[in-house]
């Protein structure tokens, strides 16, 4: 009887040893491979935080220069400022109709012509015009120098605000070789995005000194710029926003 039980047992258990030897090289297998997914994510990992601080720091750097640029631009309009205090002050000495102080208003007037043409290409056609229009009279003699100072001093201020106000417009650009009207997103005088009417979106890049129109194709940044046109209609213009600053063309 003792024999039978101990057949029986050992029956019992030679089965139970196999099924655990079988548990025991599918949780190795199972442990094997949640191994190699761990690297692969770790591997993942690492290229997304190497990815994330070269961002960084092309952020940092792009943030830089638009700052450098701002300053450079309120640079520039304290000097025109400037030389638009000495030349009033020599209006006062010489008198209002003085014709030795137009050489000098004429290059003020060129200073000006200058930086509308290197700024942002905000309705730069109209606002060249102005200042133009200020110079031709001015050679024709049909204002004094002291006529053109003062119309020169009013656009001025109207640029100053310009550089403080972030909006939407209507304007006309060049895009893909061909006139188109969008909408632009004006940040001061700094960013212009845009916005065509079956709603793609772009950037205006500046190189070599001169402005193109860049069509965006990542929907991560035409997103971007969606809220921003967004935003602005509906008056919110101040406030944190994340934009792109550079495109893939």
């Amino acid at each position: 009887m003792h024999i039978i039980v101990l057949f029986i047992i050992i029956l019992l258990v030679a089965p139970l040893n196999t099924v655990n030897a079988q548990a025991s090289d599918k949780l190795a297998e199972n442990l094997i491979k949640l191994r190699g997914e761990v690297e692969d994510l770790q591997a993942e990992l690492k290229i997304l935080k190497s990815e994330n601080k070269n961002s960084l720091i092309y952020l940092s750097t792009r943030k830089t220069e638009l700052q450098a640029n701002v300053d450079r631009k309120k640079l520039q309009l304290k000097q025109v400022q400037i030389e638009f205090e000495k030349l009033q002050e020599k209006v006062k000495l010489l008198g209002a109709d003085s014709e030795s102080l137009i050489p000098q208003v004429l290059t003020l007037i060129q200073g000006v012509k200058n930086n509308l043409k290197t700024g942002v290409p905000f309705k730069q056609k109209e606002r060249l015009s102005v200042v133009e229009e200020i110079e031709r009279s001015l050679n024709a003699r049909k204002i004094t120098s002291q006529n053109a100072i003062n119309r020169l001093w009013a656009f001025l201020e109207d640029e100053l605000r310009l550089s403080r106000e972030n909006a939407i417009y209507s304007q006309t650009i060049e895009l893909n070789g061909k006139n188109i009207l969008v909408e632009i997103a004006k940040l001061g005088t700094v960013m212009l995005y845009f916005k065509t009417r079956d709603e793609q979106y772009g950037i205006a890049k500046q190189s070599n000194g001169n402005w193109t129109y860049h069509l965006i194709k990542q929907q991560k940044k035409k997103k971007q710029v969606a809220i921003l046109f967004d935003s602005l209609k509906k008056q919110i213009r101040q406030g944190y926003f994340t934009l792109p600053l550079t495109v893939q063309f």
